[in-house]
């Protein structure tokens, strides 16, 4: 019997005549900022709680109120894209486990109040630590950092699970590495801060935890670009593959200026690689989804494997 001949050739991966199929996001440059000022801040509020508890004052002073301004920063962002403050406070309204925007709203709410204490104790001007508010404040202090330090690795991984539960496909199928990457970049960013500016004696708990961060950062990164399928070359090509390389260059030769480094000049060269290096990972992290959002094949080579797996397994089963 000759061969069914098909009417209709077979769908090539380019369906829907090579037309988008998802709407690409909305969200702009402000949403891959506040990625990385929430991260930097999570990173500087567990390393002053470290340079709390081993008497490093002037770490732990930068480092407070870095966390304090960076989460301002990220804060900021957030709500400008959100284009109305008010929609914040709305998401305040319920507690809904199931979405990483309720969740990470409720994180956010919990990790600022320790943030602010923090870095008040440090702004106090000198009369007023005199006082009994000064005295309070002070001493609420120390509780208040180990607060923030606790909450911080939320605020650090958090927006790795909101994006991945979109339906943006190199974010979506990142979800077992984002979480990884996003941490270690938060540690890199936040050991980076303190390494540009506190005193070089003080800097030995941010440079161990640039070399920590930097590991998990660039580690998670490359075992992400290796096994995810078609969605991973979002990832590795056009403009997310050139941010996300030149991150890696400054985040290597940070975390090697950290290791090695023995003066002054080189702790405030390797915290600025580190601090762009983890800006430069959040915004080509960002670009890689919005451009996996438009080739169709992103969406339609997934669904034909899942579809050709079911069928394997239906004929075996058989």
């Amino acid at each position: 019997m000759a061969r069914e001949q098909l009417a209709v050739p077979k769908a090539e991966f380019r369906s829907y005549y090579g037309k988008q199929i998802l709407k690409t996001p909305v969200w702009d440059w402000r949403i891959a900022a506040y990625l990385f000022c929430g991260g930097l801040s999570g990173g500087a509020a567990m390393l002053a709680a470290g340079a709390d508890l081993t008497g490093r004052n002037e770490l732990r002073k930068v480092t407070r109120i870095g966390s304090l301004v960076s989460i301002l920063a990220s804060l900021y962002f957030l709500i400008a894209d959100l284009g109305r403050p008010e929609r914040f406070h709305h998401m305040l309204r319920v507690a809904k486990p199931s979405s990483p925007m309720s969740m990470g709203t409720w994180i956010l709410s919990a990790y600022g109040p320790g943030s602010g204490v923090i870095a008040v104790a440090e702004l106090m001007p000198r009369r007023l630590r005199k006082t009994a508010l000064g005295r309070l404040v002070e001493r609420a202090a120390r509780p208040a950092g180990l607060w923030a330090a606790g909450t911080a690795s939320g605020v650090a991984s958090y927006t790795a699970v909101l994006l991945s539960q979109t339906a943006v496909p190199a974010w979506r199928e990142a979800h077992p590495y984002l979480p990884f990457v996003f941490t270690g970049s938060a540690a890199a960013s936040g050991a980076g801060l303190g390494m540009l500016l506190a005193p070089y004696d003080e800097t030995g708990p941010a440079r161990r935890m640039a070399v920590l961060g930097a590991g998990m950062e660039v580690g998670a990164s490359r075992l992400m670009e290796r096994r995810m399928g078609v969605e991973g070359e979002a990832y590795t090509t056009g403009r997310p593959h050139r941010l996300r390389q030149l991150s890696e260059v400054l985040t290597v030769g940070g975390a090697v200026g950290a290791a090695l480094g023995r003066n002054r000049g080189t702790m405030v060269a390797s915290g600025a690689a580190l601090l762009v290096g983890s800006a430069l990972q959040r915004f080509g992290v960002f670009e890689a989804g919005v451009a996996s959002t438009r080739d169709p094949k992103y969406v339609v080579v997934p669904q034909r494997e899942r579809v050709d797996a079911r069928e394997r397994l239906r004929t075996r089963s058989h």
